[in-house]
């Protein structure tokens, strides 16, 4: 490693001020639901008919 370089961990978020902190939490916690609905709203939606014809077809 060269002289004078500085190691860093990954983590940036450490050095924000705690208001910031949140800001960025609520907006991860934010997306968590958005991703959340979408994934339960299409394990919910039904399987159309022509697909279940076509996989019966493999048997």
């Amino acid at each position: 490693m060269p002289k004078g370089t500085t190691l860093r961990s990954g983590d940036e978020s450490s050095k924000k001020p705690p208001a910031a902190r949140a800001k960025v939490q609520s907006k991860d916690r934010d997306m968590g639901a958005a991703l959340r609905t979408v994934y339960e709203k299409t394990v919910e939606e039904a399987i159309p008919p022509e697909m279940l014809d076509l996989l019966g077809k493999l048997d």
